[in-house]
């Protein structure tokens, strides 16, 4: 008498209809430990896994000379009397890159292209809750300085008794650094609704060809993950 192959019920996912991820006993193999996710991090996995299912990303990498960067905030840390990250500076950049390539300062609503006038910048913060995206408005009305001091002021607070919605909402673009732990290159994840997200990760210095003369440079590793129906 032959067997009926077990039935599988898939579980509705988008795009398509896809099988249930399986159900392991890993005690069976070893000794194992289970430990919950937070409620901040299940929130944080839903909406990943919703932003990754649901947008067709592209990373770009490639390598930017930030000799002059580093100059100026060397600069601006000396003149500020403290330490100055390179972050400040990239939301400046940001700032300018959207305003030269507007469609990535911009929303997908459905067909409709929501193109934003303001410039409001996200920045990945890991907190011991897990990430949380600042949100610093007014990008391009902010000088440097102020833009370091208002990214520590919400990145501290972040940390501790964390902030609210209202100053994690509103973002066009985010940049997310990975300097601290190092690595060439990563995919980071478009936060929607924004339509693109810059990964940066730790600075290093390259041998290369300058006008026929062997010249060193700083160079900053980018990955831009950016919507690829826009």
């Amino acid at each position: 008498m032959s067997q009926n192959p077990p039935t599988i019920t898939p579980t509705i996912a988008w795009p398509a209809n896809l099988p249930p991820m399986p159900v392991v006993d890993f005690a069976q193999f070893g000794a194992v430990e289970s430990v919950p996710l937070s409620r901040h991090q299940k929130m944080a996995a839903s909406f990943l896994s919703r932003n990754w299912a649901q947008i067709p990303h592209v990373t770009h990498h490639d390598e930017a000379d930030i000799d002059a960067a580093e100059a100026l905030r060397q600069q601006l840390a000396q003149e500020q009397g403290g330490k100055l990250s390179l972050v400040p500076l990239l939301i400046k950049a940001a700032v300018h890159a959207l305003r030269a390539l507007p469609r990535f300062n911009a929303s997908l609503v459905g067909d409709t292209l929501v193109l934003k006038r303001y410039f409001h910048i996200g920045v990945a913060v890991e907190t011991p809750n897990g990430l949380v995206v600042p949100v610093i408005r007014d990008c391009d009305r902010k000088t440097i300085p102020e833009l370091a001091a208002e990214l520590a002021d919400k990145a501290e607070r972040a940390r501790g008794k964390g902030l609210p919605m209202s100053e994690m909402s509103g973002g066009c673009f985010t940049i997310s650094s990975l300097g601290g732990i190092g690595g060439t290159a990563f995919t980071p994840i478009i936060n929607a609704p924004e339509l693109a997200i810059l990964g940066v990760t730790r600075t290093a210095e390259r041998l290369s060809l300058v006008d026929g003369q062997p010249r060193s440079r700083r160079v900053l590793p980018l990955s831009l993950s950016y919507d690829h129906r826009v």
